[in-house]
């Protein structure tokens, strides 16, 4: 190649910006491609959504992180497919642009497993912006109820309900009950928060499945005792402006956050190779593409089995990946073997509530007060920039103490979201809309 080779990375996720830094410096052109200008923490999305942090905590303007790599080039941009014959990438607006090698780290998004209809109502939790959504939801859930004057109404506006009891569920859920019990208890004076509902509904038999049984009967009892409801075996068969139908019950609720799937990006398609029941890219063992070892696939997206397990789609996968992906790429222009990728289980962690959490790390398995000095440590070591570990460190020291949570603004319109009441359930929602309209006559 008379050219320096051009390395194209889709996606500026744990993979994309592990891949772009470690080809920093290095005698290749990259262009790093995402349809947001900033990387974002997911691990710690809930606490934007949950209050405990701001957007600007977790994430960072993805220019910022690369400034320091001049042959690394940003785009903001949104991929729509990929050309993989003629070696291009094609962008919603603006031409295609080719490459030498390509880096596909566009993660997962939410799976509603065919009910693509109940995403209106039950937000999942991906991006900065779904974040401050469902943060919008939960506090204006509170304001509305304190105005409220139906005691039905105002129990449903006081219900909210957690749809997957993975890590990010059970993490919503016990910070959900929290802000119930803690946060909010002395602030309103027609409503007591601390008998609002937090439900806490699993599809299977324990809640954190992947891990191992006793840790999740540790989460369990610290579920309880944050006094969240869980129901175990339950499978959601509807949600709408009303509530949650679980079998034949319907839970009227004007909350409710979606934890319960995954689906693989839909770039994936466009590569025009097997995938599986998800949509993730079956990869070769050096998480190339079958037929065609310029193309790699990273992270959530990619196949990758190891021991006959799938390799699971968490970001130390996503980052080892990548690092494999830059060795392969500088093998292959330099003309020597690539390796195959061996994934390295450093463990995982989810926290429940203050000074509770579960961990499984290098083998040991840790519960309560311990873990979760653990899961702090780790998660405030892993964010991007000082300033932010040192933001979020003094944020939780001080809800530590206080049970503070200091990202509870409401944007927008409020006053006229407040007079629009839910439509919960459909006869009292009649009723609500009449009484308004008598009190605005009045």
């Amino acid at each position: 190649m008379s050219e320096r080779p051009h390395v194209v990375i889709v996606g500026g996720g744990f993979g994309g910006l592990r891949a772009a830094k470690e080809l920093g410096g290095k005698d290749v052109r990259v262009t790093l491609l995402d349809r947001t200008n900033h990387h974002t923490f997911q691990p710690l999305l809930y606490q934007v959504a949950t209050a405990g942090l701001s957007p600007a905590d977790i994430a960072v303007p993805i220019r910022r992180i690369l400034r320091k790599h001049e042959n690394v080039t940003v785009l903001l941009a949104d991929v729509v497919r990929v050309d993989v014959p003629n070696k291009r990438v094609h962008l919603e607006d603006g031409e295609p642009i080719a490459y030498d090698f390509l880096v596909v780290a566009t993660g997962a998004t939410h799976s509603y497993f065919g009910n693509d209809q109940f995403a209106e109502f039950a937000p999942g939790l991906k991006t900065v912006d779904e974040g401050l959504m469902i943060r919008e939801r939960i506090f204006m859930a509170y304001e509305e109820a304190e105005r409220e004057e139906d005691p039905a109404r105002r129990d449903a506006l006081l219900t909210f309900v957690v749809i997957g009891a993975g890590p990010t569920g059970v993490e919503m859920a016990g910070a959900l009950s929290e802000i119930a019990r803690k946060t909010l208890a002395r602030e309103f004076r027609r409503i007591d928060t601390r008998k609002a509902r937090v439900i806490l509904v699993e599809g299977g038999a324990r809640v954190l499945s992947s891990y191992s049984a006793d840790l999740s009967d540790q989460a369990m009892r610290s579920l309880h005792r944050l006094g969240v409801e869980v129901r175990l075996g339950a499978r959601v068969t509807h949600v709408d402006a009303e509530g949650v139908s679980v079998g034949d019950e319907l839970i009227p609720t004007r909350t409710v956050v979606w934890a319960a799937g995954v689906a693989a990006s839909p770039l994936a398609r466009s590569l025009g190779v097997p995938l599986d029941k998800v949509g993730r890219v079956i990869v070769d063992p050096e998480l190339s593409i079958p037929g065609h070892p310029e193309v790699y696939v990273v992270g959530d997206l990619a196949h990758f089995e190891q021991n006959g397990k799938l390799v699971p789609g968490v970001a130390q996968g996503a980052m080892q990946g990548a690092s494999l992906v830059v060795a392969n790429i500088l093998a292959q222009i330099d003309g020597r073997e690539r390796r195959a990728f061996r994934y390295r289980d450093l463990g995982s962690m989810a926290t429940i509530g203050r000074a509770a959490a579960v961990a499984e790390i290098f083998g040991m398995k840790l519960s309560g007060f311990i873990a979760w000095i653990a899961w702090v440590v780790l998660h405030v070591a892993t964010l991007i920039g000082f300033k932010n570990r040192v933001i979020v460190m003094v944020q939780w020291i001080w809800a530590y103490f206080t049970h503070e949570r200091g990202s509870r603004l409401i944007h927008g319109m409020v006053h006229a979201k407040v007079a629009e009441p839910p439509v919960l359930p459909s006869k009292r929602g009649k009723d609500l809309a009449s009484a308004v309209t008598s009190a605005r006559a009045r």
